[in-house]
């Protein structure tokens, strides 16, 4: 992984255009096995196996299964970073010493709770409450330095000054909790090419039951679902060059800072790439999801802030024995090898003629300028379970402007309230199978894939109107090709 230094300027394409882990042959022959296809009468050489040797092939919980090379010693630390993954914790003080320390507030009791089978979350339905859907609140920089700050990247936005970066509906007995998420929906009828008619809800989202006083006048409110935690440690494997090679006239990097190092690194992890590493992404997913302290995210009160002071007298889950967190190295270890190796699926009706046009479809369109097909990860990554694999995610891991239909106002580190990272869409087609529903971008908000595409604005916007201009039979195609990811 490219780090750059703390005093040092940002890398631009063309300084990272040759990576120092292959050799001269290698560069050869990932160039020749990743330039885009214009063959669209048969499947590419290894296009099934959608993670390389890492691909599952199994067709029970697909979303669930180890890394395919996996060796059988390693898969003993995957079952124990599940069962972790499954825990529900408990709030302290508990006779299950384990599993206390819970919130004190909190949106869910353990990861599985929002990554629903491994895969996506999704939004309210039927006046129940949020289970997988949380609202991350910010408000914009206010001065000169807070603008400073965020240019540096010492902080990535900053959060209301009472509720913190999230809303939390969920608290432990004898706390209230932050507040209760309100969605509602008002439906805008797209009128296709064809003369076909697509219905799209457009979402306004709001706080009830406020415990501990207003918002900030300028706090803003993004609801984000889970995402489907496949290949992870395939995405982190693939070269800062590679991705860097993709910024154009569209598109730019997301650089955060390291907490540990200090470095800026390239963040590719989360809805607008605020995360470098799927170790981060764990530990913040546990201190602001779950309330549970690591090594990596210390403090044992998870979000609570200064103007919640009963939160904050509240008994937490660290017992020095074991240390100063409440979830020590081992535990956070072995909770992100198993999300850095949860394998993804094979691809399915690869040679299928309906397939191969919707897939002509989809490059026709544009759609693979963003959503690229293919990397060849480092030879010399962290683990070898995932050096050197041709992988397929369909993602540039950059950030876009998405155009105001999807914009949420909210500044994330580099991403303004416009842009969003693309989203990976390797498993896709198996939403349904694997969360029995179809939820799709940040907010769950498309009950489609043709609706989440009709979605796309901004940078997107030619490729959403080719996709909309199609012939019925064409546009079934393209999405045949999803279904098939």
């Amino acid at each position: 992984m490219l780090i750059v230094a703390v005093t040092g300027g940002l890398p631009t394409a063309a300084e990272t255009s040759k990576r120092l882990d292959l050799s001269a042959e290698d560069r050869t022959r990932i160039q020749h096995v990743t330039r885009p296809t214009t063959d669209f009468s048969k499947p590419e050489p290894f296009e099934a196996m959608s993670a390389g040797a890492a691909t599952t092939t199994a067709t029970r919980d697909p979303f669930s299964q180890p890394s395919a090379n996996m060796t059988f010693e390693r898969g003993q630390d995957f079952k124990l970073g599940n069962a972790l993954f499954q825990k529900l914790w408990v709030s302290s003080p508990s006779s299950t010493q384990a599993s206390d320390g819970l919130g004190p507030l909190y949106n869910a009791r353990s990861c599985q709770t929002c990554h629903i089978n491994d895969g996506r979350g999704r939004p309210p339905v039927g006046g129940e409450d949020a289970v997988s859907m949380f609202l991350r609140l910010a408000r914009p920089a206010r001065t000169p330095e807070e603008m400073r700050a965020i240019a540096d990247h010492d902080i990535l936005n900053f959060p209301d000054a009472t509720y913190g970066g999230q809303l939390q509906n969920l608290a432990v007995p004898g706390l209230k909790a932050d507040g209760t998420l309100v969605v509602s929906y008002e439906e805008q009828t797209v009128t296709l090419d064809s003369g076909e008619t697509v219905s799209l809800r457009k979402p306004t989202y709001g706080v009830d039951r406020l415990n501990y006083g207003p918002l900030e006048r300028d706090t803003t409110l993004s609801a984000r679902i889970a995402q489907p935690t496949l290949g992870l440690g395939l995405i982190e494997a693939i070269a800062d060059e590679d991705i860097l090679a993709n910024v154009g006239e569209t598109g730019k990097p997301a650089w955060v800072r390291d907490h540990r190092s200090g470095a800026l690194k390239l963040g590719r992890f989360g809805w607008k790439a605020q995360n470098a590493s799927v170790r981060d992404q764990a530990a913040n997913a546990l201190s602001h999801d779950i309330g549970i302290s690591s090594p990596d995210a210390p403090n044992a009160f998870g979000d609570c802030t200064d103007k919640e002071p009963d939160c904050l007298s509240m008994p937490t889950g660290v017992q020095k024995r074991l240390g100063d967190v409440e979830a020590p190295s081992p535990v956070l270890d072995l909770m992100t090898f198993y999300t850095e190796n949860l394998a993804v699926p094979a691809r399915r009706n690869v040679d299928d003629p309906t397939v191969l046009r919707g897939k002509q479809q989809f490059y026709a369109a544009g759609c693979a300028s963003c959503h690229v097909p293919k990397f060849v990860t480092r030879r010399d990554a962290n683990d070898p379970l995932h050096s050197f694999q041709l992988i397929w995610p369909y993602s540039d891991f950059l950030l876009h402007d998405m155009g105001d239909g999807l914009a949420d106002g909210q500044q994330v580190g580099e991403a303004s309230g416009r842009d969003w990272r693309t989203h990976p869409l390797w498993g896709i087609g198996l939403t349904q199978a694997v969360n029995g529903n179809g939820f799709y971008l940040h907010d769950g908000r498309a009950r489609s894939l043709t609706e989440a595409i009709l979605w796309h604005g901004g940078e997107a916007q030619k490729a959403r109107d080719t996709f909309a201009a199609l012939q019925k039979s064409d546009r079934q195609a393209l999405l045949t090709f999803l279904e098939s990811l």
